[in-house]
């Protein structure tokens, strides 16, 4: 592991000082990564109880900071060396200054990274952030409908094996300060007045309208799914024929374009009551959402995947449905597919415009270059002799005999990924920790020549 940075701590065990490393990290523009079972020279020991670590570590954060932090970090195990570990990703939070409960909004209780280390927050600092807080949130406005009904919602939660109990209003933060539903919960009930367009134009520009899709007066969770149900009908599979094989490949990346609407739906500012939209053309899909960069955010962190929340609530509920996977990964997994050219910032909107790939599919000749065998490195040979039927990442490094999970990444894994050798079984989602590598029909010719 690399050395501590103004972002990353490293802690051997589960201490006393958790509530104030996350506090200093929730204060940080840039948020920051926690790691217990790693000492400070970067060396895995591993966590001896790491489930129970886990229900300790989100019950103090959930319990022992205010403002609420629900919804602005990440518990994750991660193997390390064989090892181990508990990773903990905290997003820059909105509502600053946060300070641990007990202590108070203090020099005793406020803390920020300075460096390597969280330090007491200056008082004027404490004072300025205080003034800046953002109260005008949807976490904060009361719902115009206080008659609200949650069946859909119970629905979800159910059939992620997280059924809801009773307190769920007040475990979701769907309550005011004075103990009434917030526009969160107006979002999130069965019936409200938010609708999301999904519209279809013939040609390029927004003369023509061929369709015009509503999406709504339900739970925001409900309409996000029929609006990933209707955009993934839209992004149609085209073919190219080759003297090899017939290629497949869909009018835009899926992975990258999921992310992309979860992004606008969950990001989106809704105190102005405007919905994102979705927009089809001839030649690209726009997807436009109400907000700009969140205050204090620049477009080199943005692009650089640091977290700030708009909507923490939304955010949270998202992540306890699996809609959204990890704090900070959708522009990363978007900026894998298209550049930052296709992202455009004005004063109230973001805007995502991505280029559909060419319509014509023409029948390519026999006279055209025969595919290409992909030159592949040393690394990359000794992976696929390794590689049979299906593997994690953890069986093949213990294959290859390689300790160091960063430099299997870089030099075997990564570059067997991009030239086409190997692939993912949940290419959907990358991170997952079942994840599982296997050859592809290329993959296997070359390994077969490998081993005449």
């Amino acid at each position: 592991m690399n050395s501590e940075t103004n972002r990353i701590e490293y802690k051997q065990e589960l201490t006393d000082d958790l509530e104030k490393e996350a506090v200093a990290f929730l204060n940080y523009p840039e948020g920051g990564v926690l790691y217990i079972g790693i000492e400070k020279t970067g060396t895995a020991i591993g966590v001896i109880d790491i489930d129970s670590d886990m229900l300790k570590i989100k019950d103090r954060l959930k319990n022992n900071i205010t403002p609420s932090c629900m919804g602005l970090f990440d518990i994750a195990t991660e193997n390390i060396d064989s090892r181990d570990v508990i990773k903990i990703t905290f997003a820059s939070g909105p509502e600053k200054p946060y300070y641990i409960k007990k202590l108070g909004m203090s020099e005793k209780g406020t803390f920020i990274r300075v460096g390597t280390a969280a330090e007491p927050m200056p008082v004027k600092m404490i004072e300025s952030l205080f003034a800046k807080r953002i109260r005008n949130s949807i976490g904060k406005i009361k719902s115009p409908n206080q008659n609200l009904t949650f069946e859909q919602l119970k629905i979800y939660y159910e059939g992620a094996n997280k059924a809801l109990n009773q307190q769920f209003a007040s475990n979701l933060e769907l309550l005011s300060e004075e103990g009434q539903y917030n526009y969160v919960a107006y979002l999130l009930a069965d019936l409200n007045g938010m609708s999301i367009k999904v519209a279809k134009y013939e040609g390029v520009d927004r003369v023509d309208l061929m369709e015009n899709n509503e999406y709504g007066y339900c739970s925001l969770v409900k309409a996000t799914k029929q609006v990933l149900d209707k955009i993934n009908v839209e992004n149609k599979t085209l073919a190219r024929i080759t003297p090899k094989e017939r290629e497949e490949k869909r009018l835009w990346n899926s992975v990258a374009l999921r992310e992309a609407v979860i992004n606008a739906i969950v990001h989106n500012d809704y105190t102005s009551e405007i919905p994102p939209k979705f927009e089809f053309f001839d030649d690209r899909i726009e997807i436009t959402s109400f907000g700009s960069l969140p205050q204090g955010m620049t477009e080199k962190e943005f692009f650089e995947g640091y977290s700030v929340p708009r909507n923490k609530e939304l955010m949270r509920v998202f992540r306890d449905l699996d809609l959204v996977e990890h704090l900070g990964s959708g522009i990363p997994r978007i900026l894998r597919s298209y550049g930052k050219e296709c992202f455009k910032f004005t004063e109230n909107f973001l805007r995502m415009t991505f280029p559909a790939l060419e319509k014509v599919t023409p029948q390519v000749t026999p006279q055209v270059t025969p595919q290409v065998t992909p030159q592949v490195t040393p690394q990359v040979k000794e992976l696929l002799k390794v590689l049979t039927g299906e593997m994690n990442r953890l069986e093949l490094q213990e294959q290859l005999n390689l300790a160091d999970r960063e430099h299997f990444r870089r030099s075997y894994l990564k570059p067997a990924l991009e030239c086409g050798v190997i692939k993912m079984t949940k290419p959907d989602k990358p991170n997952s920790r079942s994840q599982r590598y296997r050859l592809t029909e290329q993959g296997e010719q070359i390994k077969k020549d490998y081993n005449r």
